[in-house]
């Protein structure tokens, strides 16, 4: 038998099935899924079997040195699902695998066979393996039985055993030691005989264990008798008790305490939007539904009640959630109603508890995953339903290779597992709503609030004419008066800035000079608590300079407000005011985000100030008004949805206000109020936002009328970066389609960073049936260049970045 296995070594020239021999002990035992260890020219080196074949047309095919798996880490359709996204995202095969693995799993481990049921139940060849502990390591299992590994497998299937990996250096499992009796057949009196009467504590030990159900924490023992492990030594020398290291999962929610949840009783419009889910669940058919609800009108319990109706049917379930709304109050609403049922997956997990989690799943221990984009790689066998919240959300598509977006990953499983997919937001991006109207996918609006609630009423205020005024503070008068107002009577507010750190850039009034970072072309930012300059791309740090660099003038300041400046303007014009502040720097460390929330929760601060992390999820009753400070520093950035982003943006922050019983109010403070992205959010109306917007993308060529492509060249020497762009350009023009646009070469916004010049080209296109192959000639083309390290070239097939 020959094993077919996609090398970990990533580069285009081992983009291809390798072929190798299945050692006689291994035949019946390998599966395509499982990771392999191969040689390799001179070294050995970690691979995915992707299929198993009879016959080979190599004429010296090498066995396969090692297999780390027991059964597959990958499943058939997670297999499939890598060849497509190679297809999709031009990456290597290797790097789709990678992704959807979890990166204990790329360390080396050890393998360990555990029983999960009485020794005398289990199978009497594997018996006495077992007869002196519940673990036995996995070399030692393939000593005993090189030709019976399959049979060890169908136990392991059957759940007789059950097998654990040890991951060494990262993702250490967590274990607590239990202690027992190591007789529990004795009758009490004969285990006490073994001690003398004189030893009152340890018979305390042998009397308390001897009522006890199954082992005991050690630690429980010490505190719950009063006693010191020196009781327990003699016991343990002895053999009368004996002390095993049992493993614990971590704990991805810190303890959180969820209570039990009942399902909430809907209402008429959310009766009518779940019904054609549940029908396309019961039917087993794939249904993308593209759930257009406005903020607060109870999109979380469509959500909930569709996954108990997969549940009920023995299916599985997938959420997603934007990275930044993985608040504990999302987590906590999934837990209170399925309980152990849920897994959770996002980046503020150490690896370990990412392990675990995906270990949960793995063994299908649980049913429901709520986590962010990586989570739609869960290795479920039985999908019932997939549902991403917050559809417009940016972060669903991933910047490295592979260049996936999960909301065509969700499209791709839904239509493998046959089951629906859920697209929901109150700001669907255009690309969605666009499908939605040529029925590609099937629209269900929720246009009011939960219990006929009103929007919240919103003001624009002009900043221009405050200025005109004499007002040089950062806050209206309006959103002063209004803050004074909830101050009074005891309500909280929230304060949404659009940028983090303590001001966006520092400059000298006399010559004008900006201080900008040596390594890239952008302007530092002032961190206060550091009274230092730092580049947000690079990372690079300078202390606060006292003189300008240009013209030696005292005169350096700085301009534009960041959350830390905003902070300390607040507690100048309202001292009575307790100020909670999110941003990047508050929340770095784990578990920050949960109590700074919990904190305002039970109003422990009357503002929350914040920024792009508290503009979604949040729901507590007594926020009655949101202040948004700079509505268009989003607007005047090159990208083209840069209005698309604002509207949404604003949109979902207002609807933090009065989503309970008291009314909201929201103050937008702007120096564009005509701009229709910020004028349309007074009146909510996202169906003329709609027909605004695409009317400028028609005028200017851009999705969801046309696909596009970003190549980028980035090079530490300008004049090959210029070159090498100028022909792959050439190339593009002399290869694709008339109808197909070639823009650039042009520097790109962002012209240098890490001391790395950067260029792009941007393609334009309609349908273009040669694009595939021609971006893989630009790639091998280039690939001697790229694997010595100084050129890089990325494409991104469907770019959300343009920077």
């Amino acid at each position: 038998m020959i094993a077919r296995v996609i090398v970990d070594v990533p580069a285009s020239q081992t983009d291809r099935l390798f072929d190798y021999k299945i050692p006689e002990k291994w035949v019946d035992f390998v599966q395509p899924g499982m990771r392999v260890i191969v040689p390799f020219g001179p070294r050995q080196i970690q691979g995915f079997v992707v299929e198993l074949s009879e016959g080979t047309n190599v004429d010296k095919v090498k066995p396969l040195s090692d297999v780390l798996d027991i059964t597959p880490v990958l499943t058939n359709e997670l297999i499939s699902l890598g060849n497509w996204l190679t297809e999709q995202t031009l990456c290597f095969k290797i790097s789709a695998y990678q992704v959807m693995l979890p990166a204990a799993l790329r360390t080396k481990v050890k393998k360990e066979l555990h029983r999960s049921v009485a020794v005398e139940k289990l199978d009497p060849f594997i018996k006495p393996l077992f007869s002196e502990s519940a673990c036995v390591d996995w070399a030692k299992v393939t000593e005993a039985f090189p030709t019976q590994l399959k049979k060890v497998q169908q136990l392991i299937e059957k759940g007789d055993l059950e097998v654990r990996y040890i991951v060494k250096e990262k993702g250490n499992k967590k274990t607590e030691k239990v202690i027992s009796l190591a007789n529990k057949e004795m009758s009490l009196s004969a285990i006490l005989d073994q001690v003398s009467k004189r030893a009152q504590k340890q018979r305390d030990v042998l009397e308390f264990l001897y009522e006890q159900e199954g082992p005991l924490r050690t630690q429980d023992l010490l505190s719950q008798l009063k006693i010191s492990r020196a009781t327990l030594k003699p016991l343990l020398e002895q053999e009368i008790l004996v002390e095993n290291d049992n493993e614990i999962y971590r704990d991805p929610l810190m303890g959180i305490q969820h209570k039990k949840t009942e399902p909430l009783p809907l209402t008429p419009s959310q009766q009518s939007v779940i019904t054609p889910i549940i029908a396309a669940l019961e039917e087993k058919k794939h249904v993308p539904f593209l759930l257009h609800g406005v903020t607060g009108s109870g999109k979380t319990e469509i959500y909930l009640q569709a996954i108990q109706e997969s549940l009920k049917t023995g299916r599985e379930a997938i959420v997603l959630v934007p990275e930044i709304a993985l608040t504990p109050q999302m987590v906590e609403r999934f837990k209170g109603r399925f309980g152990s049922l849920v897994a959770v997956l996002h980046s503020g997990l150490s690896m370990g508890e990412k392990y675990d989690e995906w270990r949960k799943i793995h063994r299908g221990e649980v049913k429901v995953v709520v986590g962010a984009r990586s989570a739609i790689f869960a290795p479920f066998k039985k999908l019932g339903i997939i549902i991403i919240d917050e559809e417009h959300e940016t972060s669903y598509k991933q910047e490295e290779n592979p260049r996936y977006h999960a909301r065509e990953v969700a499209l791709y499983r839904g239509r493998y597992h046959q089951c629906p997919v859920v697209l929901g937001s109150a700001t669907p991006s255009l690309e969605s709503f666009a499908r939605a109207k040529k029925e590609l996918y099937t629209l269900l609006p929720l246009h009011e609030r939960v219990g006929n609630r009103p929007m919240p009423k919103v003001d624009v205020v002009d900043m221009r004419e405050e200025l005109r005024l004499g007002n040089r503070s950062m806050f209206s008068r309006a959103l002063l008066e209004k803050l004074q107002e909830r101050l009074k009577r005891n309500e909280q507010s929230v304060l949404f800035l659009n940028r983090r750190g303590y001001s966006t850039f520092v400059m000298c009034r006399d010559c004008g000079y900006v201080a900008t970072c040596n390594h890239c072309d952008i302007s530092f930012t002032y961190h206060r608590s550091h009274h230092a300059l730092k580049c947000h791309y690079c990372g690079h740090e300078e202390p606060m300079p006292k003189t300008c660099q240009s013209c030696e003038s005292e005169h350096i300041r700085f301009f534009g407000s960041g959350t830390q400046k905003v902070e300390e303007e607040l507690t100048r014009v309202l001292p009575e005011a307790r100020v909670i502040r999110m941003d990047v720097d508050t929340t770095r460390r784990k578990g920050a985000h949960e109590k700074l929330l919990s904190a305002f929760g039970q109003g422990e601060a009357d503002i929350l100030l914040g920024t792009q992390m508290i503009a979604k999820g949040l729901d507590f009753p007594k926020i009655t008004l949101v202040g948004v400070l700079a509505a268009d520093s989003m607007l005047h950035i090159p990208d083209f949805r840069s209005a698309e982003r604002t509207f949404q943006l604003m949109e979902q922050v207002s609807g933090r206000a009065g989503r309970h019983d008291l009314l909201g109010e929201v103050v937008i403070q702007t120096y564009t109020p005509e701009h229709y992205s910020i004028e349309l959010v007074t009146s909510h109306n996202y169906e003329h936002y709609f027909q605004m917007e695409m009317l400028q993308r028609k005028r200017g060529g851009y999705p969801p009328y046309f696909y596009m492509v970003l190549i980028n060249v980035s090079h530490p020497e300008l004049t090959t970066v210029i070159s090498v762009t100028e022909k792959i350009a050439h190339f593009l023009k002399s290869e694709l389609s008339e109808e197909t646009m070639v823009l650039g070469p042009v520097v790109s916004p962002i012209a240098r960073i890490k001391d790395r010049y950067r260029y792009q080209c941007m393609i334009k296109y309609k349908n273009e049936p040669k694009l595939t192959k021609t971006l893989r000639d630009i790639q091998q083309h280039y690939i001697r260049e790229t694997n010595q390290g100084q050129l890089q070239i990325s494409i991104d097939l469907n770019p959300y970045l343009f920077m």
